[in-house]
C-alpha cells in the first residue's frame, strides 16, 4: 500500500498551461465586464460553468489524476473524460454571442465559425477521437510531452466545436431543430460508446506502456483496459441522461413560449404563422418578437 501511495502525487507542473488559462480569464472577464457596463451582462451562471470549465482543466492535469494518467489507463481516460467532454461543455455553455463579438471581427475566426455546422463539427470530433487512439499515436503521446499536449489540445478543441451546434452562441442551420439535435446527442453517445466497447470487450492490449504502471498498483492490463472502457460508457450514459433532460425541458419550453407569443398576435391583429414564431423562438429571438407585436 505504501509503495502504491508514493505514486499519487501532483502531476508535473507545467507553467505554460495556467499561463494560458490565467490569460483566458483574464480576457474574459474584461469582456464581462464591458458587457456589464453596456447594459448586457453575461448571466453569473454562465460565468461560474466558464470559470469551472478552466478549474477543471488544471485539475486534470495538475491534481493527483496528472501523475497517474502515466501510469494506469483506466486514470488516463479519466482525465480525457474531464478535458473533452466536462470542461469543454462547461466553457460552450459559458460562451454568449456578444462576449465573444470581438473575435468573429477577425476574419480568420470568422470564417472558421463553418466548422460549428453540425455536419462538420461532429465528423471531426469523430476522427480526432478515433485517431488519436490508435496505438501508434496514443503511444506517441505517452513517449513525447509536445505530442501529448497536442493530443490535450486537439481533445479539447474538436470537443469544444462539437459542443457548439447544441450550446454555442453560432447561428445553426435552420434544419437543425430538436428532433435533429436528438438525434446529434444519440450519434455522440453512440461513437464514444463503441470506443468504450472496444477497450472492454476486444481481449488485446493496445498500450503496453502502462505495463509498468500496472504491475505497480496490482492490476492486469486487461482490466485496466476494461475500467478504462467502463468508465467512458459511464460517464457517456450519465451525461446523455443529462442532455436528453435538457432537450425535453428545452423542447417544452419554446414550445409554451411560440403559442404564446402566436396568441399574443393574434389578440393584437398581427400576422403571425406558427413557423415564424417556431423560428424566432428558436434563434433566442422571442422576446424581441413580442417587443415588436406588442409595439
Amino acid at each position: 500500500m505504501h509503495s502504491q501511495l508514493a505514486h499519487i502525487a501532483p502531476g508535473p507542473f507545467e507553467p505554460l498551461q495556467p499561463l494560458l488559462a490565467a490569460l483566458v480569464v483574464y480576457a474574459y472577464a474584461t469582456r464581462a465586464r464591458t458587457l456589464a457596463r453596456r447594459e448586457q451582462p453575461v448571466p453569473a451562471w454562465r460565468q461560474i460553468c466558464f470559470y469551472g470549465g478552466l478549474a477543471t482543466l488544471l485539475v486534470a492535469v495538475y491534481s493527483p489524476l496528472g501523475e497517474l494518467s502515466d501510469e494506469l489507463l483506466f486514470a488516463h481516460m479519466a482525465q480525457h473524460l474531464l478535458l473533452a467532454d466536462i470542461a469543454a461543455l462547461a466553457i460552450v455553455l459559458g460562451l454568449t454571442g456578444p462576449l465573444i463579438a470581438p473575435l468573429l471581427r477577425v476574419r480568420l475566426f470568422d470564417r472558421m465559425r463553418v466548422l460549428s455546422n453540425p455536419l462538420i463539427a461532429l465528423p471531426l470530433w469523430v476522427l480526432d477521437l478515433y485517431v488519436w487512439h490508435l496505438p501508434v499515436f496514443y503511444e506517441a503521446a505517452l513517449r513525447h510531452e509536445l505530442v501529448h499536449g497536442l493530443e490535450h489540445m486537439m481533445f479539447i478543441g474538436f470537443a469544444v466545436n462539437m459542443w457548439m451546434p447544441l450550446f454555442g452562441p453560432l447561428p445553426q442551420p435552420a434544419w437543425f431543430t430538436n428532433f435533429w439535435k436528438l438525434i446529434y446527442i444519440i450519434a455522440v453517445r453512440l461513437i464514444g460508446a463503441l470506443l468504450g466497447n472496444v477497450f472492454v470487450w476486444s481481449g488485446t492490449i493496445f498500450y503496453p506502456h502502462y505495463a509498468h504502471g500496472e504491475r505497480a498498483w496490482q492490476i492486469s492490463p486487461l482490466n485496466d483496459q476494461g475500467l478504462a472502457g467502463t468508465a467512458m460508457m459511464i460517464e457517456g450514459s450519465l451525461l446523455t441522461l443529462g442532455l436528453f433532460a435538457w432537450l425535453f425541458f428545452k423542447a417544452a419550453r419554446e414550445g409554451e413560449e411560440r403559442q404564446q407569443l402566436v396568441e399574443l398576435a393574434q389578440s393584437r391583429g398581427v400576422p403571425l404563422t406558427e413557423e415564424r414564431a417556431g423560428r424566432a423562438v428558436a434563434a433566442g429571438r422571442g422576446a424581441a418578437l413580442r417587443e415588436r407585436i406588442r409595439g
